[in-house]
């Protein structure tokens, strides 16, 4: 972080302990820039929006005291590292938006425990502990958690971590992650799992629908966002109940606070950017795990996150184009576009991102979805993901038609054609949606039901990609 940011930090961190929170919050506006994020085209436009990258997570697990393990008969023998305990049953409930209401200071907050936790303070122990210090109504929205918690528990100490919220959404409109139960269908599973490798331990969810008996079936790997975690997301997204209607696996790694204060994947440090190490080494063992201990068709299997999860995704279709047939990326960033807090900093805000990294080897199919509202990461970096895309096939030819959802949110759908004339490329941009995923579902986080399905059109888009 450069000096001058990093010396208004601290001049706020002391402000706030004085208990001067008028005087903080113009100082933090000034040294973020100003102002909300504004598209430059109308909501009803065709122009080009562009995706956006955050969300947080925490995982919030309670096995039931009865756990059985998979179904022996349409599984291969389990792996030494996992465990599975069934989630008990529940229907969808209506999500909460942890971008709305205010920031208070309990785990299930989006500034959780990487700004200090305390109830009703947005900034927690990071300005001083001071509880009801709203820091509210920051225009510019930009200090959420897509990077992860304080370095040091305050704004000043930047290298290892994020600003709070930087990419998680508005100081002002925020609230916690409700803790839910995702939906699970008679017959059906959702077992905890683990694995373990050199690079570190992950639990992970699996979603096993009731039609699976032992048949070969496409795997979907579901990276949540930041102050997320497994049941969260899979409840937002609705894809468990997509599963059950197609018959298809759904693995849910949970990144744990001990990786990132905020439970956000850690996108944004090149250690965690590269094929076999740290945490793309992890998710891909996560997804081998799976693909060995049940039956898996070796040619359908896929990766799609949100925000930071939609981060690390690039990065696994990047990295793992052996593994992965096709990609999904809802509100993240192109593969490269940061490599330390500082340049992710600059590239949520839409400010000098660095140039994405070329490819080494096939561009993975990937669908991208953005909304154009989102004022938490700058909608360049849908824009700029796909253009990366674009850039590593030649140039491909694109064509795009508009629609509409009834009493919902207008969009426009980029297909981007090969020389084969095979689609390899979708844009998605959604016209009045911010952070949130679209078309999703409550009491998830992060949704908003007025847009595209985004989990039914990724996984369209999938069934038309398997491994070539």
């Amino acid at each position: 972080m450069n000096d001058p940011l990093n010396s208004n930090m601290m001049e706020a961190t002391r402000l706030t302990r004085e208990g001067r929170l008028s005087e903080a919050t113009a100082l933090l506006q000034r040294a973020l820039g100003g102002g909300a994020f504004v598209p430059s085209d109308p909501p009803d436009s065709a122009g080009d929006a562009d995706e956006v990258i955050e969300v947080h997570a925490e995982i919030i697990d309670t096995p039931s005291s009865d756990a059985t393990t998979k179904r022996p008969s349409t599984a291969r023998k389990p792996s030494e590292n996992s465990r599975p305990d069934p989630e008990p049953s529940n229907r969808f409930q209506s999500v909460q938006n942890p971008l709305s209401g205010s920031f208070g200071g309990s785990s299930s907050s989006p500034l959780g425990n990487s700004l200090g936790g305390l109830s009703g303070n947005p900034l927690g122990d990071s300005l001083g502990g001071l509880s009801g210090n709203p820091l509210g109504d920051l225009a510019s929205g930009s200090l959420g958690n897509l990077l992860g918690g304080l370095s040091d528990g305050k704004l000043g100490g930047l290298s290892g971590g994020s600003l709070g919220d930087l990419l998680g959404g508005s100081l002002g409109s925020m609230s916690g992650t409700a803790t839910v139960s995702p939906i699970i269908a008679p017959g059906g599973e959702f077992v905890e799992r683990s694995y373990t490798n050199s690079a570190g331990t992950r639990s992970y969810k699996l979603y096993v629908p009731s039609g699976y008996t032992g048949q070969a079936v496409p795997l979907v790997v579901m990276l949540h966002g930041c102050t997320q975690n497994p049941n969260d997301f899979a409840t937002g997204t609705h894809m468990n109940a997509l599963a059950e209607t197609e018959t298809f696996l759904v693995a849910y790694p949970a990144q744990p606070s001990s990786a990132n204060m905020n439970g956000c994947w850690n996108w944004f440090q090149a250690a965690d950017q590269q094929r076999d190490r740290g945490e793309p080494s992890i998710i891909a063992g996560i997804t081998r795990q799976v693909i060995e201990d049940y039956q898996v068709a070796d040619d359908r299997v896929y990766v799609a996150g949100m925000s930071a999860g939609g981060a690390m995704a690039a990065i696994m279709g990047a990295t793992y184009p052996d593994l992965y047939a096709a990609v999904g990326v809802h509100s993240g960033l192109a593969p490269g576009a940061a490599h330390d807090m500082p340049s992710a900093f600059g590239a949520m805000q839409g400010r000098g991102a660095a140039r994405p990294q070329a490819s080494a080897g096939e561009v993975v199919p990937t669908i991208v979805f953005h909304g154009d509202r989102d004022t938490t990461v700058h909608p360049s970096n849908g824009e700029q993901l796909v253009s990366h895309l674009a850039r590593s096939v030649g140039s491909p030819k694109a064509t795009a038609r508009q629609g509409r959802v009834p009493e919902g949110h207008a969009y426009t759908r980029a297909a981007y054609k090969d020389a084969a004339g095979d689609t390899i490329l979708e844009r998605w941009t959604v016209n009045g949606l911010g952070h949130a995923w679209s078309g999703g579902s409550s009491p998830g986080s992060y949704t908003d039901p007025k847009g595209p399905d985004a989990s039914a059109e990724m996984m369209r888009f999938f069934d038309e990609h398997p491994k070539q």
